[in-house]
């Protein structure tokens, strides 16, 4: 099942000469990097939905935290994690 995983910007960066803006998104204590070009006012510290590796739209901070820990108990998130071996 493919799911949009809400996590926070920690930082925001431009790549190939300023044509594409990229994030380091915080997912429950794994950092992965997403697209921000869908939205394009999101700053960091902005919790975003991600799915695919592009952020699709800005949550409110208790939405995306309540939508994470429903996501974790249920274990759909075993894709963000680093795989073992």
């Amino acid at each position: 099942m493919c799911l949009a995983i809400p996590g926070k910007i920690i930082s925001i960066e431009s790549q190939y000469n300023g044509i594409v803006r990229m994030a380091k998104v915080l997912f429950g204590g794994i950092t992965k990097e997403a697209s921000l070009e869908m939205v394009p006012k999101a700053q960091v510290g902005d919790y975003v939905l991600v799915h695919v590796g592009v952020a699709i739209s800005i949550v409110d901070e208790q939405e995306a935290k309540k939508t994470f820990e429903y996501l974790e108990g249920i274990g759909e998130l075993e894709e963000l994690m680093p795989s073992k071996g």
